[in-house]
């Protein structure tokens, strides 16, 4: 276990277990997604799982695979269909259509079966109030057995600062979040749901807590973090999905993310309100700035671009690499 002046040490980089690849396609993918992790330990596995509330959409036509020893980050706004998504993978709500399996079993047929192997961290806290938060916690990890539960709740609480005797109505919401994440560590799971795990929390305890997650990712515990802040997932997961509109518009490494060759450009002209349709390929998120300028992501040939630009009068034009949240917000859009 990790000492607390140890987490000022902390490598954010994310962990994984990268030497093992395998190959996973899915019709709203963008094509095949590098997959870090053997086929045949594959820990979540969703096949075309769509979720409607009448003619609502929850989520839609959703395909994901996450291996064993993945910290893996579901990101997008709110109202996007990542809790929708994650109550299905706890058997909360039952899918429309579509299939989905934790450790190779059905998340409907199976369902308590694989509760006793993950760990499950809500985005709002809901606890029973008439009791302590010792006494709590106690009630909670006697479900999975084991004789050590004291132990690892004392461990924990000091690392999270939670008061073990204070009554479950006199916390605030963080305190609450922090039972929480006690909760579903305490029996050590192979598994870890984490719905907004870092909400209500400070940023020392924030700290402490992606601490903690990246020592039980290295444990071999697979991740499953799902968040709407971006530096969140960066700094943590090694592979990421990101789904808008109840759909993953995409899945890849964060590394990749970084690699692509994405430009944002930005173009100053001489004159105002000129013409800027530039009518060429790559241009994305276009929007013009004030009535000389004008700014767009560019993923396609630089010399067409900068042929195009020629012919136009400008006072400055820059080319950079974008930061990686800004490609998020890409996609977002």
């Amino acid at each position: 276990m990790l000492s607390m002046s140890d987490f000022r040490h902390v490598d954010f980089a994310g962990s994984g277990n990268p030497d093992l690849v395998s190959v996973a396609f899915c019709s709203n993918f963008e094509g095949l997604v590098l997959k870090y992790h053997p086929v045949s330990e594959i820990i979540i596995e969703i096949q075309h799982l769509s979720k409607y509330y009448g003619h609502s959409r929850g989520i839609d036509d959703i395909c994901l695979n996450v291996g064993h020893g993945d910290f893996f980050g579901f990101i997008g706004p709110n109202g996007a269909g990542k809790s929708t998504t994650i109550r299905i993978l706890l058997n909360l709500i039952f899918p429309s259509s579509g299939s989905a399996k934790i450790f190779g079993l059905d998340v409907v047929k199976d369902s308590k079966k694989i509760r006793g192997r993950i760990g499950y961290v809500p985005s709002d806290a809901n606890l029973y109030d008439k009791m302590k938060v010792h006494e709590f916690l106690k009630f909670g990890a006697a479900f999975y057995g084991g004789n050590n539960s004291e132990a690892r709740i004392r461990e924990l609480a000091g690392l999270l600062e939670l008061d073990l005797e204070r009554k479950i109505p006199e916390l605030s919401t963080g305190n609450k979040k922090k039972v929480n994440i006690i909760q579903a560590l305490v029996h050590q799971p192979d598994l870890l749901i984490l719905d907004e795990p870092s909400t209500g929390l400070d940023p020392l305890i924030q700290s402490r807590l992606f601490g903690l997650l990246i020592e039980e990712n290295k444990r071999g515990t697979t991740v499953f973090f799902s968040s709407h802040v971006l530096s969140e997932v960066q700094a943590l997961c090694r592979r990421v999905a990101i789904v808008r509109e109840g759909r993953i518009i995409k899945s890849d490494e964060i590394s990749a993310l970084r690699d692509k060759q994405l430009k944002k450009v930005r173009i100053l002209f001489t004159d105002e309100n000129i013409n800027t349709d530039l009518e060429i390929q790559g241009i994305e998120s276009f929007h013009r700035e004030s009535p000389k300028s004008i700014v767009f992501m560019f993923s396609g040939d630089i010399n067409e671009l900068i042929h195009k630009v020629a012919g136009i009068r400008i006072e400055n034009l820059s080319i950079e690499e974008p930061p990686l949240e800004e490609i998020f917000l890409h996609y977002y859009q």
